[in-house]
């Protein structure tokens, strides 16, 4: 069955790279958001596989729409993998307290990266 993965990241050449990378190797589908409160109204109304986020967002960081992903029912249950260029001790604390699947950091290899997701997830 193919998945489908929400990628919420404000930067247009990531969101292309990270579409490209999963529909292409993985054979997945994709969705993209811009914001954090576009990803949450997807993630809402959608039944997604998981959610690859971005942290350092304007609107609604990734942090934010993590917890707000938490809150509902509806959401807790989709698996989140954060990507993100710090990975700093105080965000791990943070990402874990909010039970991501797993952290992966910029600059990440396209070639690669949906074999790190599908191991995350125990997609095999």
């Amino acid at each position: 069955m193919t998945k489908l993965v929400l990628i919420v990241d404000d930067d247009q050449d990531i969101r292309d790279v990270l579409q490209v990378s999963l529909e292409e190797f993985a054979g997945w589908q994709t969705l993209t958001a811009t914001t954090g409160r576009e990803g949450l109204q997807i993630a809402q109304t959608t039944r997604l596989d998981a959610i690859l986020l971005d942290i350092s967002m304007p609107d609604m960081d990734g942090f934010q729409l993590c917890e707000a992903l938490q809150s509902e029912p509806k959401t807790q249950q989709i698996p989140v993998i954060v990507l993100t260029a710090k990975a700093l001790p105080s965000d791990r604390l943070r990402l874990k307290a909010l039970a991501v699947a797993g952290m992966l950091t910029k600059p990440f290899d396209p070639l690669t990266l949906w074999q790190q997701i599908a191991e995350l997830l125990a997609w095999s």
